[in-house]
């Protein structure tokens, strides 16, 4: 049997001292379908993933401990700022 490689997604960067802070939400459920179009890898304890439904974009953020799992929302927006907002948490800029 042949054995898979070992595949990981990007991990974001720790949050640099003057990261800008995100407004993160309860979810609501206003969408039917969401597609998440991009995450990151699912080894750390929390995870990002970079959502889209109804022309709209956000990142929902997953964190992991033994008491069960939190998940929050950035505000939906347009796909352009949504962008924004993922690759300042991929960099560190934004927490």
């Amino acid at each position: 049997m042949t054995k898979l490689p070992d595949f990981h997604g990007p991990h974001v960067c720790p949050p640099l001292p003057d990261a800008e802070p995100v407004e993160w939400e309860v979810p609501m459920a206003r969408f039917v379908r969401v597609r998440v179009l991009r995450h990151t890898c699912e080894c750390k304890p929390c995870m990002y993933e970079f959502c889209a439904a109804g022309g709209l974009a956000w990142v929902r953020r997953t964190q992991r401990r033994e008491s069960g799992e939190t998940v929050r929302e950035s505000h939906p927006t347009t796909v352009g700022k949504a962008e924004v907002l993922w690759e300042k948490l991929m960099n560190g800029q934004a927490g």
